[in-house]
């Protein structure tokens, strides 16, 4: 099969010399890169049970696609879950961040999904920046001073004092001041990553990349996408930001998007599950919330993180924890005995704090939530040097004007969110354009969004699905971050399958959610998705519920650590 260069090649062609003789004797400097062996071997990330097993490589690409061979060159991890019968092409996965490590993806997904294994190579991917998954190479790390950050273990972003927001701003400001005096930082943007995926897809000896790509992982593929729109197959963009529009639109809607799943979804299936330790109705529910908080940061937990624990809650053990955390806090408030811990709380307390959940205590919750994290000093900086970079940003300024104006109505996450982005004091300008989805592109690219994601907004996927002109899977009713292959969903899963095995690319549908942790039902809830075109099917598809979980709570994690 032809491999060609013309997408890479867009990169340098202003090193393109057309006066000929002189010209002919230039050496092609993508020639190191396109020649390259690629020697697949073992992985360093750990293997679950349930994972097709995947071979690893890394590969080398230029510090600046820019200016190949200028500066000294980057190593990239890849790993390929190799197609099990009839190879059709391969498809990059991606977990989204930006930041998040994908080589261990390929697998996951492949054992998740094995009639899309049957006829594609999964690739996974740690982008420029990220180092090695469970490899020696941690990757881009922004080394920022101890004594520069706020030593005060009871930030409260609803004080707005002068001096407290002042100790709020300290961290973002000495984050992206650390980040931004790295020399790799201007090189590691969606740019540059686009073009090593492009690089990969030569490597593999494919004319055309296909492409599964969560939360900033949709910003990544759309922007592959418009920037080599010919090697572009069938794109999958699942919870998806606005990748027509600011990325940082996407960061800066955590607040408005946070508070709804709350109120509407999240109150109501706590007021379902424990009436008694919480409320019987939202209303109860959210105010023994505000109680709890009190009453945390009179054990030692400051508001900040007691927020921060329902802050970006996107998957079945995040919404757990959180419940531990408030059933736990109650029994303790009200001088109560705890209610015998039902099988699901019992495996999240285990792996989240480290006990079962009939020993946790609230010293240990807050033990477990207010540890100091003992490498603070080192910030892992793709996520701030593609966020921040990938467009102008807003200043400091701003940002405090946005907390100001959330926080009356978003108080969860509302007033601390503009006194907490690095992105703020980000001073570097973009170098590179990010151009929009062209229509030959759109016509391959399908999206799927949950109607009350809390990370990456229903109305964000929406924009950009309308501005793009591609159709949009909505799956109603849905709270999470991550549907295909995670969620258990068969309506998404029979349709993203079928559009990569060779169906046409669905219409804009609206699938039922499934229910909620303990729920035997759907409970539906007034959004902005509509009503869904089917019946629910609240029957498990198959016996992968928990490594399905599992995956969605990393994804949910990976780009809930903002």
């Amino acid at each position: 099969m032809r491999t060609s260069r013309a997408g890479l090649a867009v990169a340098v062609s202003v090193l393109v010399v057309t006066t000929a003789p002189a010209a002919a004797a230039t050496p092609d400097p993508l020639a190191p890169y396109l020649t390259q062996q690629v020697s697949w071997g073992g992985c360093p990330f750990a293997k679950r049970i349930e994972a097709q097993p995947a071979r690893c490589a890394r590969i080398t690409v230029p510090r600046d696609w820019a200016a190949p061979g200028a500066g000294a060159d980057l190593e990239v991890s890849i790993s390929r879950a190799a197609a099990t019968g009839s190879r059709r092409g391969a498809i990059l996965v991606n977990p989204g961040g930006p930041g998040g490590q994908g080589t261990s993806l390929a697998g996951a997904l492949a054992g998740l999904e094995p009639s899309l294994n049957e006829h594609f190579d999964l690739i996974g991917m740690d982008p420029r920046g990220t180092g090695q998954e469970g490899g020696d190479d941690a990757g881009f790390v922004c080394r920022v001073p101890l004594g520069r950050l706020p030593q005060e273990d009871d930030l409260d972003a609803r004080d707005r004092s002068p001096g407290s927001i002042s100790r709020h701003q300290r961290a973002p400001r000495a984050v992206a001041e650390a980040c931004q005096s790295d020399a790799l930082a201007p090189y590691v943007t969606t740019w540059q990553t686009a073009h090593d995926m492009d690089l990969i897809r030569a490597l593999l000896k494919d004319e055309e990349l296909n492409y599964l790509g969560f939360s900033y992982g949709t910003w990544l593929g759309a922007k592959y996408a418009s920037l080599f729109p010919d090697h572009a197959g069938k794109f999958v963009l699942d919870s998806s930001v606005n990748f027509e529009g600011r990325l940082q639109a996407a960061f800066e809607a955590f607040p408005k998007i946070d508070q709804r799943q709350f109120d509407d979804v999240y109150a109501p299936w706590l007021a379902r599950r424990f009436p008694e330790q919480l409320g019987k109705t939202p209303g109860q529910v959210r105010a023994k919330w505000e109680r709890l908080r009190a009453f945390f940061k009179r054990e030692g937990l400051s508001p900040d993180l007691f927020d921060h624990v329902f802050v970006g809650n996107g998957s079945t053990r995040q919404w757990l924890a959180g419940a531990l955390v408030l059933t736990k806090g109650a029994a303790a408030l009200d001088g109560a005995t705890p209610t015998p811990p039902a099988d699901d709380l019992d495996a999240v307390s285990r792996a989240v704090f480290g006990v079962p959940a009939a020993r946790l205590t609230t010293a240990g919750v807050v033990r477990t939530l207010a540890a100091p994290e003992p490498d603070y000093a080192d910030v892992p900086g793709t996520r701030l040097a593609v966020a921040c970079a990938d467009q102008p940003s807003r200043n400091s300024g701003w940002y405090k004007l946005l907390s100001d104006l959330q926080g009356p109505s978003y108080p969860l996450f509302g007033w601390a969110y503009g006194l907490s982005e690095p992105c703020g004091y980000w001073s570097d300008l973009p170098r590179h354009e990010l151009p929009k989805l062209p229509p030959r592109a759109a016509k391959n690219v399908l999206v799927v969004q949950g109607e009350f994601d809390p990370q990456t907004g229903y109305e964000q996927a929406e924009s950009a699905a309308r501005a793009a002109g591609v159709p949009m899977v909505s799956v109603a009713d849905s709270p999470f971050h991550g549907q295909y292959a995670v969620s258990g969903n068969s309506c998404v899963d029979g349709l993203v399958n079928g559009f990569f095995l060779g169906a046409a690319r669905p219409a804009a549908t609206t699938c039922p959610g499934v229910p909620l942790p303990g729920d035997k039902a759907v409970y539906p809830v007034d959004g902005p998705a509509g009503e869904p075109d089917a019946a629910p099917q609240p029957a498990p598809r198959d016996g992968l519920d928990a490594a399905r979980h599992r995956l969605q709570d990393r994804i949910s994690a990976v780009n809930r650590g903002r």
